[in-house]
């Protein structure tokens, strides 16, 4: 029992929601890995046009993820995070009848807004279940994400791997039963009643919320380092340096594991929005760093290419989990509790571009600019850091004006019925 609590959360709700993350993250990890692959050798559909259907179904994700989080406010969140998983399953198994251009559209739409909606209903999930400690759970299923979403990679490798169309049919229906055990599994989630909306403030407050939307934008620029890793330094190491191309998949390995890890540790006291904005000012420094270690890589000779290249992983790593403690604590703790679902929306908006555009950014500055682009990335990951503080400030300030309930949820088991 020990070892067991060590390991898993103490509370029932919060062990469910924890296997129901890596069940429908395994499901992600698929999607991500080998969404892509299926499309291009199944269906046979010329890749320009996947990366046009993929970019569209960022767009409205986004665009939808205000409206399902004011969906979860009023109907409760519970009904929208099964629903969300339903319509992954549902989607995922379309990938089978989808044969032409506007049905994969249709399909990979539903299935990216599902997972969008998702998030946005599991944030006040997450604060209605964890015992006064909300930003431990946060990074706890953080953790959790990052496990599932490596193991359905690895398990979409395997298809790839085969390359035939029996594999990736096998991939789909194997995606479609992560997301509908976690479905079930979610049935077993405390059902939490809608907190009453006060008469004014209008419908879509976390629209007109500008100190809320610059903090968003704030974390959407520091999202862009999501990219780094994937995009622009795979593209680095192979263009510009003399590292061996291992050190690439290393990169990915390592800061996974350092995400698994430490996220708990390092979210633990994150708990006020003052220490979450001294966390995203330290991502900033971080990611800057790490810019000018993997920039100054270039023709530096194959060891120290790597140790460079190794050490900007590790720093990168430690902005990564400085700028999630940060984000999960400014988002949730800054949102009236009557629409913590349409302010999780409007936040998801700034990561969701940083996603869509930070690729091209990247790869523009980055690697078609060189060591100098390096150098003006990491400048901007710095200037976002450091002006969060401020930003921060000023959103608690306005608090009473914006968002009258805003504050650190409190459990009340009142709240809750028993799961069904």
């Amino acid at each position: 029992m020990r070892i067991s609590s060590a390991i898993l959360p103490e509370s029932g709700a919060q062990r469910t929601l924890a296997l129901v993350t890596l069940a429908s993250s395994t499901g992600k990890g698929i999607f991500l890995t080998s969404g892509v692959l299926y499309f291009i050798r199944v269906v046979e559909l010329p890749a320009l046009d996947i990366g046009i259907i993929f970019s569209i179904a960022g767009f409205v994700s986004l665009a939808l993820g205000v409206p399902f989080g004011h969906v979860a406010d009023r109907r409760g969140p519970r009904a929208v995070f099964v629903a969300s998983l339903l319509v992954s399953a549902v989607a995922t198994a379309a990938f089978l009848l989808a044969h032409v251009y506007w049905s994969v559209l249709l399909v990979v739409v539903l299935a990216t807004t599902a997972q969008a909606t998702l998030l946005v209903a599991r944030g006040p999930i997450i604060n209605d279940i964890a015992d006064g400690r909300p930003q431990e759970l946060r990074a706890y299923i953080r953790s959790v994400t990052n496990v599932g979403i490596a193991v359905g990679a690895m398990t979409a490798g395997w298809a790839a791997q085969a390359d035939t169309v029996q594999s990736y049919h096998r991939l789909v229906l194997l995606n479609c039963g992560c997301f509908l055990v976690a479905m079930l599994l979610a049935f077993r989630v405390p059902r939490t009643k809608p907190v009453v909306a006060p008469e004014r403030g209008g419908r879509w407050i976390a629209l007109r919320d500008r100190p809320y939307l610059a903090v968003s934008l704030i974390d959407g620029v520091l999202s862009i380092q999501y990219r780094v890793l994937t995009v622009a330094l795979p593209l680095w190491v192979v263009g510009a340096t003399t590292a061996p191309r291992w050190v690439i998949s290393a990169a990915v390995v390592l800061n996974t594991a350092m995400i698994i890890v430490l996220q708990v540790t390092f979210s633990r006291r994150v708990d006020t929005p003052r220490r979450a904005a001294l966390a995203l000012r330290r991502s900033g420094w971080a990611f800057c760093a790490a810019c000018a270690a993997i920039a100054w890589a270039a023709g530096s000779p194959p060891w120290a290419a790597v140790a460079l290249l190794g050490a900007a992983v590790v720093i990168h790593g430690l902005g990564e989990l400085w700028q999630a403690a940060g984000g999960f604590e400014v988002s949730n703790v800054l949102a009236p509790q009557h629409a913590i679902g349409q302010y999780l929306g409007v936040f998801g908006i700034g990561m969701g571009l940083a996603e869509s555009f930070g690729p091209a950014l990247l790869t523009w500055l980055c690697v078609g600019w060189g060591k100098p682009g390096w150098h003006v990335m990491g400048v901007l990951f710095l200037a976002a850091g450091l002006t969060a503080p401020a930003v921060v400030r000023w959103a608690e300030s306005t608090r009473t004006r914006y968002a009258p309930e805003a504050g650190p949820p409190a459990p009340n088991p009142a709240l809750r019925t028993e799961a069904v």
